[in-house]
């Protein structure tokens, strides 16, 4: 499909029919990402934190999410000084 680019103050845009819109779930916010010569258009995910779960199963299955440091802190407090 064909869109036209048109001016919008010192812009420019085009015109999405809204068939288009409707089919990939786009509200009112867009991503946008060059990606070689191209603009990628996504909808904005409005659910934080979705896919999360999935994600740290993955990294757990490779291995990902140990500890990078030690994070044990011995709090006997022998030896502090106040």
């Amino acid at each position: 499909m064909k869109a036209s680019i048109v001016p919008i103050g010192n812009s420019k845009g085009i015109r999405i029919p809204k068939v288009l819109l409707q089919e990939c779930h786009i509200g009112k916010e867009v991503d946008l990402e060059v990606k070689r010569e191209s603009i990628v258009i996504k909808p904005v995910r409005s659910e934080p934190r979705k896919g999360w779960e999935q994600a740290f199963k993955k990294m757990h299955g490779r291995e990902d999410d140990r500890l990078l440091i030690d994070d044990s802190i011995g709090l006997d407090m022998k030896g502090w000084e106040w």
